[in-house]
């Protein structure tokens, strides 16, 4: 499926107490750039028919970045069955190339009402497999 790009540069208030990226903040990056690329991909009524919720996330770190470092983040769905979706995102050092991170999250999308999981549309798999985001 198409993949969703974004950079960012690494703040002083990302660091933890070695100066590094806190784990933290990579896992509030991935949760951003996944709600972003959703925001970003489908019409405004699909997006107020649903609800995404994490059931899992696995995360895997290569490598640390520093503050000045840029990132470049890349998410896309890897697959989707009944009502889950399942994300992988990458962050990459931008100067070197270097993999920093990789996640995979399962997702599951609920019924808005009812909180009850409810299948993956067509047209949703579809927005995510033709789209150039």
């Amino acid at each position: 499926m198409k993949p969703f790009i974004k950079k960012i540069t690494v703040k002083k208030a990302d660091l933890d107490d070695l100066d590094h990226v806190n784990n933290v903040r990579y896992v509030q990056w991935i949760q951003d750039i996944s709600k972003e690329h959703w925001e970003k991909s489908v019409p405004e009524k699909l997006n107020n028919a649903v609800i995404w919720v994490v059931q899992n996330h696995n995360i895997t770190y290569k490598g640390a970045a520093k503050l000045g470092d840029v990132i470049t983040l890349k998410t896309y769905i890897a697959a989707t069955k009944g009502a889950t979706s399942h994300r992988v995102v990458e962050m990459r050092n931008e100067q070197t190339g270097e993999l920093l991170l990789e996640s995979k999250t399962t997702w599951c999308l609920l019924d808005p009402k009812t909180f009850r999981p409810m299948r993956i549309s067509g047209e949703i798999s579809a927005i995510f497999a033709d789209k150039e985001s």
